[in-house]
């Protein structure tokens, strides 16, 4: 009969056997963290980080995951949840097919309505709905080595209104989105502790693009980085988020982007639909905002818009589809800086085979800089997103051709020329 040193001898042979066949077995570490979720199967996930709002947090990763994969987050509209925005769209199957992972944050507050409107939800890292989806992003990213790169979100209704919020305060975060149905960032503010703005919802809030892109600039202050892109679905027909919302969402993320509001490109893809394109012509470009005529605020269309969002965010491929060439236009600027001011001269040159009749300019000044005067165009605003317009006697540039203007600034201590530069709202090539 064995003694019980001998027990304890076989015992831990074989316990070290055991575990020497488990170091052997166990799979890859795609994922940091044993909190790893069945492939193929819509699991929730708990104590993924800071979650300041209650959220739940759901989430889909395909049998096909790839290496570094892409990550959607999906937003449901009120009244829904992860589950039923899961169910009720078709990114789960597009998952499969492409191998990204896909997020389904869900409302566990009574309304089932994401917080848009209180100062915390409009404040980079403020508290409330935001910070609880941005920690949900830091887990997948975690856990599954997730490419932070190619960050996206998208949702429906109140969903959609979350995406703005998440592209304003996360800009750093969230490579682009699409909205459907939704209200520009910060429309829906409010200080009383009320989830809804009526006054937003029913499309009576106006702004100038400046004015809109200031507020998604103040939630992130000091941030210069690149800014995610846009995709905007709206019916005309909407009675619930009013479809004057549409037009002040382009203003909106056409003014963060630094582009005017004439559409670089404008097209049906489906009968009823009108897409126009700002900044590009391709399908990812900076901007895009596809109006469909008749249509009411339930205008999400399982198998039609689904994939469109995707191709917008480049993830129905390896990677970003290419951008089509620069528009026919070219800019160089050479700046003369002092301690508090600056002069630029700037050349435009019309390298297409069209005459251009009127001409408008965009770009982004650095932070700090405010234009005083300017020469051969008229400059507005003085900071910020700024177009410069042709003036009276040099608004015709035939192909080849090239005009001069210029203007004078203050700065803070960035006396850079700004970095992009768009012509009647198609980008320009800089050099």
């Amino acid at each position: 009969m064995p003694t019980p040193t001998n027990r304890r001898a076989v015992l831990l042979s074989a316990l070290l056997t055991l575990l020497a066949a488990l170091l052997v077995t166990a799979p890859a570490a795609r994922a940091q963290t044993t909190d790893v979720v069945p492939a193929a199967t819509l699991t929730e996930v708990t104590g993924f980080g800071a979650n300041p709002s209650n959220l739940q947090m759901y989430l889909y990763v395909p049998d096909s995951v790839t290496d570094d994969p892409a990550v959607l987050v999906a937003v449901h509209y009120c009244t829904g949840s992860g589950p039923a925005m899961y169910s009720g769209t078709e990114y789960a199957s597009l998952a499969d097919r492409y191998g990204f992972i896909v997020i389904y944050p869900s409302v566990t507050r009574a309304s089932k309505c994401f917080d848009v409107s209180s100062p915390q939800a409009l404040t980079r890292g403020g508290g409330s709905d935001p910070v609880g989806i941005k920690s949900m992003v830091d887990w997948v990213t975690a856990a599954y080595d997730a490419d932070t790169a190619r960050i996206y979100a998208t949702g429906i209704s109140s969903g959609a209104m979350v995406t703005n919020v998440l592209l304003g305060v996360y800009p750093d975060v969230f490579k682009a989105g699409a909205a459907f149905a939704g209200v520009p960032f910060g429309c829906f503010a409010t200080t009383d502790g009320s989830e809804w703005n009526s006054a937003c919802s029913g499309g009576t809030i106006t702004r100038t693009p400046q004015a809109w892109g200031d507020l998604v600039r103040a939630a992130y202050p000091g941030y210069t980085g690149p800014r995610p892109r846009m995709q905007l679905w709206h019916g005309t027909e909407d009675d619930v988020l009013r479809y004057p919302n549409f037009g002040e969402e382009i203003k909106q993320w056409t003014n963060v982007q630094g582009l005017g509001q004439t559409p670089a490109a404008t097209d049906s893809p489906q009968s009823g639909w009108t897409r126009t394109r700002y900044g590009g012509t391709g399908d990812q470009a900076p901007v895009e905002a596809i109006s469909l005529q008749g249509v009411g605020h339930n205008l999400y269309s399982y198998g039609v818009m689904g994939p469109l969002a995707i191709a917008f965010f480049g993830l129905d491929d390896d990677g970003p589809a290419p951008q089509p060439p620069a528009g026919p236009c070219k800019v160089s600027v050479t700046t003369n800086a002092w301690n508090t001011g600056l002069t630029a001269a700037v050349t435009i040159t019309n390298t297409g085979t069209t005459t251009v009749n009127g001409w408008q300019l965009g770009f982004t000044l650095p932070s700090g800089q405010t234009i005083t005067n300017g020469w051969n165009a008229t400059y507005t605003p003085a900071s910020g997103a700024v177009t410069a317009t042709n003036a009276s006697y040099n608004g015709t540039l035939a192909p080849n051709a090239s005009v001069s203007i210029g203007y004078q600034a203050t700065h803070t201590g960035n006396s850079a020329a700004p970095g992009a530069y768009t012509l009647n709202g198609t980008a320009c090539t800089v050099g």
